[in-house]
């Protein structure tokens, strides 16, 4: 309390605790909140920003005015746009909402992470699957980037691990504004010409009283920022696995690029303000593209002006660098997609043709059943351990043979699974599979088999307890071996990999789907891209990482989820823009996008986990195609006035918008601005909603040619299902010197009048040469 005293505030506190007594109630509670004041006003200096800052709060309360402003203020936002980060009250918020130049004030949010071979089967599905484009790519070089940068913002950086190495590297780019911060037990030499940027930024909210502290580090304790640097960028690593497992050589999407890491997570979370400031450090420091994999929760989305996220991709993008977002994890839900604005580059997850084998070995002469976890069991391989199914083991007393067969929490007896291999079903919402091995293993049991149709091929990792996962068929045929004997008797075999899996990829069951519900007229996610069980770096922290016994920490990790597959896409567009440096953020999001491949390594469409076809709410425009990307044919492009007018379709007023943009006066909104017209955004895709059966919908698109020839012809290839009518004119786009950008529209009409839910199709381009798809979804009012 010293230090609070010693500011010669005493009589201020005096006062305010004398007023509160006065109110009869103690002085409401503080929060952080953040301030967002759209966009910097091209003559504003640094200075008179940070003083419009502290304007803002001393103008609400003298008592958080001053050298106090000073104490509350946590982050400043004065690069890419204007805003802060501090700590007051609901009524002090309510207060600043009314202030001129203030866009929106909300709590700070807390976001979550959404947590080799992946490589080498892009390539190969991509030759596979097309193999007329790939051979057309073939001649573009699939090396290079090294001037392009690649920022993070994640968990931070393991700078010693061999994919960050920079043998071979030239200088860094001399436009490279960014710095190597030195934290607790990290320096400027951490750094290299390969990780040439890494910041920090506090992730505790610091009590106002405390003097300013030199806290903190770049440095990865987490592991989940190693591997998504080195998915995205990182050199290639011979000899690679995860003992043994995924063994190959690990590399970058693009391999040359340079890394900058802006560590805004730690173990509790990502704050919105800590991920505002990395973003506004990154438009400073001169990066080329970001890769985002984290975000809000699915259940409570904020809005695009309280969305850190939106917020500064927004400016990001304004500035001409691609921002790169994970869709989340919160699948197969519909509805689920996060980072959704349509300046984001939003990815979803699929599987690889790798596959991680674990089975079971059953008495009795009988086959073995197909598992797959990742374990390292030291089991015998011979069917000789006591098997017992969770029902069989029921609590007489306090439990039912329901929770019993799932092996809850409290629903078993001890004596029964001593000793034993435990057969236990699992649903999405049971218990989670750890508390109930730890549970298990408490009890005496030497190993578990979980049916699970939901998690097959995501494979979880155990390491060194015998832990195996199969479908409800595989235990079928379990539970009729036990059954048909009195002592029966199984082994768990250890992991092995299993390449040239089929079909894959598949859709994987936790990737977040569509349509976004913020507006169901932008299609998301984009693109989807490896996520699961993705080989890829690790930090040396010996708490990061359960290992096998007698083993050091591994240098790489196995992980799932849609942070897995947004570097993934990352790096591609890292080598997208390297051989493209002119092109813009929306030019290298429709390459991707409308190259995007349809089909598995069986040659069929691309299907979903559960077996179904994969629709564009699943994988928006298909997998990324590694090779196609580099050689699109058309692209369409999405300048600023486009986004502005987007955001007055989507609602906003002409006045916030102008606050948001800092664009001089005289822009307006269009009087007839709705919803509906969001389809006209010059997207890759296309959507409509709340149509009706007696509509006729018109939408328009405008293709810019970015081929080999100035001079080409493209014809239109329309697929869709019986229930509509689609119709594009002209059919035929006619491109020359002088005419580059080809507009056209698209009528959509119902060819029945049942017509009720959501239909799919595609759009796609050619010259023979080049396939530009678009896909397309009507969704009908009901």
């Amino acid at each position: 309390m010293s230090g609070f005293l010693g500011l010669g505030l005493l009589p201020l506190l005096l006062s305010l605790l004398l007023s509160a007594g006065a109110n009869g109630k103690e002085e409401e509670k503080e929060n952080v909140y953040i301030v967002y004041m759209g966009g910097i006003p091209l003559l504003t200096s640094e200075i008179s920003i940070e003083e419009s800052h502290s304007r803002v709060l001393a103008s609400i309360n003298p008592r958080i005015g001053g050298q106090r402003a000073n104490k509350s203020l946590i982050h400043q936002y004065k690069h890419g746009f204007s805003g802060f980060a501090a700590r007051f009250s609901k009524d002090e918020a309510d207060a600043i909402r009314l202030k001129e130049g203030v866009v929106s004030v909300f709590v700070d949010p807390i976001y979550e992470l959404h947590t080799t071979r992946s490589w080498d089967f892009l390539q190969e599905t991509s030759v596979e699957t097309d193999s007329g484009r790939a051979a057309v790519a073939a001649s573009f070089p699939l090396s290079g980037g090294s001037d392009t940068i690649v920022g993070l913002l994640d968990t931070g950086i393991w700078p010693e691990s061999e994919s960050f190495r920079d043998s071979g590297l030239g200088p860094i780019p001399s436009r490279w504004k960014g710095i190597c911060m030195k934290g607790s037990d990290f320096s400027s030499s951490n750094c290299n010409k390969k990780l040439i940027g890494a910041r920090f930024y506090n992730l505790e909210e610091p009590d106002p009283t405390d003097s300013p502290r030199d806290e903190g580090s770049p440095r990865d304790d987490l592991g989940h920022g190693t591997h998504t640097s080195s998915t995205a960028a990182g050199i290639p690593v011979m000899d690679a696995s995860f003992y043994g497992l995924a063994d190959g050589t690990a590399t970058g999407g693009s391999a040359s690029s340079r890394i900058a890491m802006y560590k805004v997570c730690g173990s509790d979370g990502c704050p919105g303000s800590a991920i505002l400031s990395a973003f506004d450090d990154a438009i400073a420091d001169g990066v080329d593209l970001l890769s985002i994999s984290l975000g809000a929760s699915s259940i409570l989305r904020p809005d695009f002006d309280a969305d850190p996220i939106a917020i500064g991709a927004f400016h990001a993008v304004a500035k001409g660098i691609t921002v790169v977002c994970s869709a989340g994890n919160d699948g197969p839900k519909a509805g689920s997609v996060v980072n959704a604005a349509p300046w984001i580059l939003t990815v979803g997850a699929t599987t690889i043709d790798r596959y991680f084998e674990s089975d079971v070995v059953l008495g009795g002469n009988r086959k073995a059943v197909k598992g797959d976890a990742i374990n390292f069991s030291k089991l015998k391989k011979s069917a000789s351990y006591p098997l017992i199914y969770g029902a069989s083991a029921r609590l007489n007393s306090s439990s039912d043979d329901a929770s019993a067969s799932h092996c809850d929490l409290d629903s078993l007896d001890g004596t029964k699974i001593k000793g034993r291999i435990a057969l236990c079903k699992h649903f999405e919402n049971d218990s989670s599979k750890i508390l109930k091995i730890d549970e298990l293993k408490t009890m005496g049991a030497i190993g578990t088999i979980f049916v699970d149709d939901m998690e097959r091929l995501v494979a979880s990792s155990y390491i060194s307890f015998p832990v195996t996962e199969v479908t409800t068929e595989g235990a079928k045929e379990i539970l009729e071996y036990i059954d048909s004997t009195e002592n029966p008797v199984a082994t768990i075999l250890p992991t092995i990999t299993v390449k040239k899996y089929k079909p894959a990829p598949e859709v994987a069951y936790f990737s977040s789907r569509g349509p976004t519900l913020q507006t169901s007229n932008i299609l998301k996610p984009d693109i989807g891209a490896p996520g699961v069980n993705i080989l890829a770096s690790w930090t040396q922290n010996n708490d990061s990482i359960v290992t096998p016994s007698g083993e050091k920490v591994s240098h790489f990790n196995l992980l799932s989820g849609t942070s897995m597959a947004c570097p993934h896409v990352a790096g591609i567009a890292a080598k997208i823009k390297s051989w493209n440096p002119s092109w813009s953020p929306a030019a290298i999001r429709s390459a991707i996008m409308t190259t995007g491949t349809q089909k598995n390594n069986e040659n069929v469409p691309i299907t979903t986990d559960s077996g179904s076809a994969a629709t564009p709410y699943d994988i928006g425009a298909g997998e990324i195609n590694p090779t196609g990307v580099l050689n699109p044919g058309l692209v369409y492009e999405i300048d600023a006035k486009d986004y502005l007018q987007f955001l007055c379709n989507y609602g906003y007023t002409t006045d916030t918008i102008t606050k948001i943009t800092a664009i001089p006066s005289g822009f307006e909104c269009s009087k007839n601005s709705s919803k509906d017209l969001i389809s006209n955004l010059n997207y890759p895709s296309i959507a409509l909603s709340n149509f009706t059966a007696k509509e006729t919908r018109v939408v328009t698109r405008a293709a810019k040619n970015v081929g080999d020839t100035e001079t080409a012809t493209y014809v239109a290839d329309i697929k869709s299902p019986k229930e509509l009518s689609v119709k594009v004119v002209p059919d035929k786009l006619q491109f020359s010197e002088s005419a580059k950008i080809v507009s056209y529209q698209v009528f959509f009409s119902a060819s029945s009048t049942q017509l009720k839910g959501e239909y799919f199709g595609s759009i796609t381009w050619s010259d023979e040469t080049h396939r530009v798809r678009s896909p397309f979804v009507v969704k009908t009012a009901d």
